[in-house]
C-alpha cells in the first residue's frame, strides 16, 4: 500500500456523535481498516476529551493521534461550522511519530524539547522528514515556537501546522495527543518518508502605505510608529480606503465593533522581507487606547507597511498555495494533505470562505483536511522565520 488519506467532518448533537460519524467516514475512504496517523480539528461546540475518545475508538489505539481547537473546519467537499474534521492516513511509505510538550507560554524551548525527546532522529529507509506543529493559539509564541522546532527536529526538516482557535471567543485554545487534550501546549507529528512532502504558504495582501518603524514597544504591544501613536498612524493610512470600500469612517468606530475587527483583519501590516512580506495581524483593547497588539513580539526598530487585501485577492491566494504546493511536488504523485487557514481569512471572506476551499480543491484534486487558525507555521529549510498571519500554508504527503 502506498499512502491513502481519508477525510471527513460532521455534525450532531453532541461531540461523541459527531467524532464518530467524522472519524468513521474518513476511515471509509481508505482501502483498509488500518489508521497509522489522525488528525483531528474540532469545534467549541463540543467536549473535547469526548470527541477524542470517540475518534479513538474508530482509528484505533495504534494510531498516532493530534489536533486541536479550532474556527470553522473544512475538508475538500465543505466549509462547515459547529463541525469535527478528520483525517485518516495510512501508509507504507511514510512513517509517523508524535510528541507533545506543556507549559509552553512559560518556557517555549523546554516545552519543544519535551515534545521531541522520544522523536527519533534518522529512519532507516526513510530519508525525507518533516514536521507538523499544532499550538496553544493564545500563548503568543508562534514565531519562537516555529525557530525552536526546526533547531531541535534538524535544519532540513520543513514544518507546517497551525494555532488552534476557538472560533474568535479568546478565551481558551486546546490541543490534542493521543487521548489528552492540553491547554498551553505544543504538539509535534514527525513525518519520516521515501519521498518529501511539500510545503507551501501565500497571502493576498499587498502594501497599502510606505514603511513605518515601530519606535515605542512592549513585546507584543506597539505603542508608537514613528513617534506617533500607533493606532492613530493606522487610521491616517486606512481612513480614505475603508470609507470607500465600506462606507464607514474609522474614527468612529468602537474597540468591540465587529466591523472594526473586519477592517484590521483586511489592513494588517507586513514586515518586509525582500521577495515577500510576513503578515501581522493587529487589534486594539479599549482599554490600552492607541497601541496595537499583536500575537508576537514586534520590537522596536522593526518596518511595517500598512497592507490590504480583498475578497478575491484573498480567494486568489488559496488557490496559489496550491499551485505552488504542486510545483513543489514536480513529479512525484500526492495522496493529499492538510491545509492551515487564517481566522483572519474567515472575517475578511465571510461567506465566501467556502469559495477559498474550492479553488484549492480545483487546483489539487485530492483529499485534504483543515480549520481557521489564530495563525500559521510554514518553515522550509535554510529559513529564519516561520509563523505567518492572513495566510493559507499547505502540506501536502507523497503517495
Amino acid at each position: 500500500m502506498d499512502t491513502a488519506i481519508g477525510t471527513a467532518q460532521a455534525a450532531a448533537e453532541d461531540g461523541s456523535l459527531a467524532g464518530e460519524r467524522a472519524a468513521s467516514d474518513a476511515v471509509a475512504e481508505l482501502p483498509g481498516d488500518r489508521v497509522d496517523f489522525c488528525q483531528v480539528f474540532c469545534s467549541v461546540d463540543y467536549d473535547y476529551e469526548r470527541v477524542v475518545e470517540a475518534v479513538r475508538d474508530v482509528v484505533g489505539s495504534d494510531a498516532e493521534l493530534i489536533g486541536c481547537s479550532a474556527a470553522e473546519t473544512f475538508t475538500e467537499d465543505s466549509v462547515e461550522e459547529g463541525a469535527v474534521a478528520v483525517a485518516a492516513v495510512a501508509s507504507d511509505t511514510l512513517a509517523v511519530f508524535t510528541g507533545v510538550g506543556e507549559g509552553l507560554s512559560d518556557n517555549v524551548r523546554r516545552a519543544v524539547r519535551e515534545a521531541v525527546d522520544d522523536l527519533p532522529g534518522d529512519v532507516e529507509g526513510y530519508p525525507y522528514r518533516s514536521a507538523i506543529t499544532l499550538h496553544d493559539g493564545l500563548s503568543s509564541v508562534g514565531e519562537e515556537l516555529a525557530i525552536v522546532c526546526q533547531q531541535k527536529l534538524g535544519p532540513e526538516v520543513t514544518v507546517a501546522g497551525g494555532a488552534a482557535a476557538d472560533d474568535h471567543l479568546m478565551e481558551a485554545t486546546h490541543v490534542f495527543h493521543g487521548d489528552r487534550t492540553l491547554e498551553d501546549a505544543v504538539v509535534v507529528a514527525l513525518i519520516a518518508g521515501e519521498e518529501r512532502p511539500v510545503v507551501s504558504v501565500a497571502h493576498g495582501h499587498e502594501p497599502l502605505t510606505e514603511p513605518v518603524e515601530v519606535t515605542s514597544a512592549d513585546e507584543r504591544r506597539v505603542h508608537e510608529l514613528d513617534g506617533r501613536p500607533a493606532f492613530q498612524v493606522w487610521k491616517d493610512a486606512v481612513r480614505e480606503s475603508v470609507r470607500e470600500e465600506f462606507g464607514a469612517d474609522v474614527d468612529e468606530l468602537d474597540a468591540d465593533d465587529q466591523l472594526l475587527q473586519r477592517i484590521l483583519c483586511e489592513y494588517e501590516f507586513g514586515i518586509d522581507q525582500g521577495e515577500r512580506y510576513k503578515m501581522r495581524w493587529p487589534w486594539i483593547e479599549a482599554e490600552t487606547g492607541d497601541t496595537l497588539h499583536f500575537a508576537v513580539d514586534v520590537p522596536e526598530g522593526t518596518v511595517l507597511r500598512v497592507m490590504h487585501g480583498t475578497e478575491d485577492e484573498q480567494i486568489e491566494s488559496a488557490r496559489t498555495t496550491a499551485r505552488r504546493a504542486l510545483r513543489a511536488a514536480g513529479d512525484t504523485e500526492m495522496a493529499g494533505g492538510f491545509i492551515y487557514d487564517c481566522a483572519c481569512r474567515g472575517i475578511v471572506l465571510g461567506d465566501e470562505f467556502p469559495r477559498a476551499v474550492a479553488a484549492i480543491d480545483d487546483e489539487l484534486g485530492l483529499p485534504f483536511s483543515g480549520f481557521e487558525t489564530y495563525g500559521e507555521t510554514c518553515m522550509g529549510p535554510g529559513e529564519f522565520s516561520g509563523f505567518h498571519n492572513n495566510t493559507t500554508v499547505a502540506l501536502l504527503l507523497p503517495k
